[in-house]
């Protein structure tokens, strides 16, 4: 028996500021649906998820929850007054008794439900909103880019979660290797239009690229009709005295559906320019340390970086990334050791909390109030890469229209401001390119530019990135700071780093050793699993060792002397939770083992 869908919008339209942003637009959300929400930054993506939420008022259409479905949207800038500490934000929905989900949840996404509201950072407070989200497993649950500022550990625990759950989620995010594990049909918004696919990002940008070959095909063909009407109206008034009325009405309503079809946004331009050449010694780094009171962020590290080389630098967050950067560009003292900086070197940075914006000032100012840009004796030009350019077309190279140009920053979405920071960046020349998080909040292809720029870039470039994708397409090596002051370098991207990790190579070892020896005929390759099995085989591991973490943390919560006696009520939710787990880690484990028998 078929079950009703969780979500269903028919027939929505909803315009801002005089712009259609969805027109009859009508799609539907089944029960465990796993939909990559895609399109270009400003394209609509958050406000569709908040129309799906029930947050936007629509102009017309319908909105439909199933009768007992519970919709869950985390919130991009949650509202947390009145809350004394993250964990109480978190844990305002849950029945009483239940506080020890919001627990469980902070562990893996690593943030302190003990943190006072007032000092909560912005990452913080996105991390509480989607850690309540996790927390009610609400029957669909609406993320709006789940991962920014989560650490690759963070993602990488989100994504076992999401692909351990039964519930159903959209999900916007730039990060591909996020979106690739997760998803098994994509929405994409292209221009108020919504497509629906059920397959998930992998092969998105194949889908898009034939759509987009197909559109262009038939616009081709319209103006070859077009021509030959007109040619047809111009000519057969001599031969026939008289018009067909009928055929001049149809070449009209060609014209009119010509004219009514939207272009599609092109991409920003793109372009760095190097600078004078630097030496072959970039940076080198000679037993560096660092000590914040009693916490090490860095103790006898060597790094030496050469003319050319991609430098990705990844970690927890707060391990003391950004302030390895600025060690090594000379911005920040090491307390040991030293730092020799190469001659000739143009730096320009890229700094994660756009500081170089100020947000009270239009991007007008923004640009033509920067030393480094400004022209002298002319207000509206900017200097370019060492030629002058008026401000506004500059701004359009970057995808901004003429209506944001004297629009304060603070305004722009995040995507925009990322942007906007590009541009100042790409308008001078550079030979150190210094990326504090880039990736966050720029849509796929916004990031693919981003991609091909730096592969053409004849600098150096050091990278803080949490993309995983990203890094395996920039970095030639890898630095990971792992705490306690430790850091190692490994060549290649995250996939080469990941595989030569010491947990990754004595797990290959154990592999290696109890492999059949050489003289023993090899398994087939025929692994009698279909795709979708091999896939759950590879799924089950980090679904048993989570439900393995929380079974012991469920221990630990019920060990509490007196909790049955002081809270009854709290001891039987935390007894149902743990018996739930190991009946699921029981099943998980059972399953592992007949899929690795047939295998």
């Amino acid at each position: 028996m078929a079950r009703a869908p969780l979500l269903q919008l028919s027939d929505i339209s909803l315009t801002f500021g005089g712009n259609p942003v969805f027109d009859d637009l009508s799609l539907v959300v089944q029960p465990g649906d796993r939909v990559a929400l895609v399109g270009r930054n400003g394209s609509g993506k958050s406000t569709l998820m908040k129309v799906m939420a029930g947050l936007v008022e629509v102009d017309r259409g319908i909105r439909v929850v199933s009768p007992g479905v519970s919709v869950g949207y985390m919130e991009q800038d949650p509202d947390l007054s009145g809350f004394e500490t993250l964990g109480d934000f978190a844990a305002s929905a849950l029945a009483e008794g239940e506080e020890y989900r919001v627990v469980m949840v902070a562990e893996g996404l690593k943030f302190n439900p003990e943190t006072p509201v007032a000092t909560a950072s912005g990452g913080e407070r996105r991390r509480a909103a989607l850690a309540k989200l996790l927390a009610e497993a609400p029957e669909l649950m609406l993320l709006d880019e789940p991962t920014n500022h989560l650490d690759i550990q963070a993602i990488e625990w989100l994504e076992a979660e999401l692909l351990s759950t039964r519930t159903g989620f959209v999900l916007i995010s730039h990060d591909r290797a996020f979106l690739r594990a997760l998803t098994k049909a994509t929405l994409w918004i292209d221009r108020g239009e919504v497509r629906r696919r059920e397959s998930g990002f992998d092969g998105f940008e194949e889908w898009r690229e034939t759509v987009w070959a197909e559109e262009d095909d038939a616009r081709h063909k319209l103006d070859r009709k077009i021509k030959a009407e007109a040619k047809w109206a111009v000519e057969g008034i001599s031969a026939r005295r008289k018009r067909n009325q009928g055929r001049v009405r149809a070449l009209a309503a060609l014209r009119e559906e010509r004219g009514s079809q939207i272009r599609r946004q092109g991409t920003a331009a793109l372009e760095m320019e190097s600078g004078t050449t630097s030496g072959k010694r970039v940076i080198e780094a000679r037993g560096i340390g660092k000590w914040f009171g009693d916490k090490t962020i860095l103790e006898g590290f060597d790094l030496r970086v050469l003319r050319g080389d991609r430098v990705a630098f990844v970690g927890p967050n707060g391990v003391g990334k950004t302030t390895l950067l600025k060690m090594l560009t000379g911005e920040v003292a090491p307390d040991a050791g030293s730092v020799i900086l190469g001659t000739n070197l143009e730096i320009a940075v890229f700094d994660q909390t756009r500081a170089q914006l100020a947000p009270d000032a239009t991007l007008w100012e923004n640009l033509t109030g920067d030393p480094l840009m400004a022209v002298s004796g002319a207000s509206d030009q900017v200097m370019v890469r060492g030629t002058p350019k008026h401000v506004v077309a500059y701004l359009k190279d970057f995808l901004f229209d003429e209506r944001q140009v004297r629009a304060p920053v603070r305004s722009l979405s995040g995507g925009e401001k990322a942007r906007l920071l590009l541009a100042k960046l790409m308008a001078r020349p550079s030979n150190l390119l210094i990326l504090d998080e880039p990736t966050n909040d720029l849509d796929v292809e916004t990031l693919d530019l981003l991609q091909d720029v730096l592969g053409e870039y004849d600098g150096t470039v050091l990278l803080v990135s949490h993309d995983r994708d990203f890094i395996d397409r920039i970095a030639t090596a890898t630095v990971a700071m792992e705490g306690n002051g430790r850091a190692t370098a490994y060549p290649g991207g995250w996939s080469d780093y990941a595989s030569q990790r010491p947990e990754a190579l004595a797990a290959a070892a154990k592999a290696a050793k109890s492999a059949p020896v050489k003289d023993q005929p090899k398994p087939s390759k025929n692994t009698g699993l279909s795709f979708t099995e091999r896939k759950r085989l590879d799924d089950l591991p980090p679904i048993i060792a989570r439900l393995e973490a929380e079974i012991v943390k469920l221990e630990e919560f019920l060990a509490v002397p007196d909790l049955y006696s002081k809270d009854p009520v709290k001891f039987k939710k935390g007894t149902e939770a743990l018996t739930e787990r190991q009946i699921a880690l029981q099943a998980a484990e059972a399953e592992w083992l007949a899929l690795e028998e047939r295998a």
